[in-house]
């Protein structure tokens, strides 16, 4: 007869306060696991439960707002996405690296990601003046499918958590950045020329930093094509040198 009791767990949870950041150690918690669980209700039921200090970020609960991104037995992964069936009954958490601490498992993704975003210029460039009231130009239903791609992106940090160029050097955009670029490079109703994108992503910190190791690709929960996105933007960025 099979053993139908619920498993014994062991989270295993990096503490840590921001103000005493040389304090940081893992604290162990125990509890039962339950039918179609996540790391996300695990946490919640320990916060609720053992100890309401705990810190860690969530809003949305279905991937689609990033902030539950940590790393899972060194990982990076969303709480709210991984199913504790699917892991070992010892499991240790830990803040994504490379982000600004807030607290346990919470980090400031958002901060780095509008200073990206600020340093890219990753919006639409334009001279003419936008009339709502009209309807949009008509772009190709193959383009259209390239761009809503890249939109889905949902800034959680897991490309960068895993890239080796940026726990090299940690000025590099990453591949969320470079993504971002790409998608506006694409989109007929940005005016910048390749020169203007050249000054901004043409250099160590952008396509000609990255190390191609694959670990943006491999760890990004939206399974986005951010290799090719980065492999194109640097041959359009080597083509407008030669």
């Amino acid at each position: 007869m099979s053993d139908t009791s619920p498993r014994q767990l062991s989270v295993r949870i990096f503490r840590v306060r921001p103000e005493q950041p040389a304090e940081g150690f893992f604290q162990d918690f125990q509890l039962l696991e339950t039918t179609g669980m996540t790391l996300f209700i695990a946490l919640n039921q320990l916060r609720e439960e053992q100890d309401p200090t705990l810190c860690f970020d969530f809003v949305c609960r279905a991937g689609i707002c990033g902030s539950c991104a940590m790393l899972i037995n060194g990982r990076p992964g969303l709480a709210c996405h991984s199913l504790t069936a699917n892991l070992p009954p010892r499991i240790i958490l830990a803040p994504l690296p490379g982000f600004e601490l807030l607290g346990d498992l919470s980090v400031n993704t958002g901060k780095w990601m509008r200073g990206m975003s600020e340093r890219l210029q990753t919006w639409v460039h334009s001279q003419q003046q936008r009339d709502i009231s009209r309807i949009e130009e008509a772009v190709e239903p193959a383009l259209a499918e390239q761009l809503y791609a890249l939109d889905r992106c949902i800034e959680c940090g897991c490309c960068l958590a895993a890239c080796g160029t940026r726990q090299i050097n940690r000025d590099f955009n990453g591949a969320v950045g470079i993504a971002k670029l790409s998608r506006y490079y694409l989109d007929p109703a940005d005016k910048r020329d390749t020169a203007q994108y050249y000054d901004v992503i043409a250099d160590e910190n952008g396509v000609f930093g990255c190390l191609s190791l694959m670990g943006c690709e491999d760890f990004c929960p939206k399974h986005l094509p951010l290799q090719v996105q980065l492999a194109f933007m640097r041959k359009k960025m080597l083509e407008f040198t030669c």
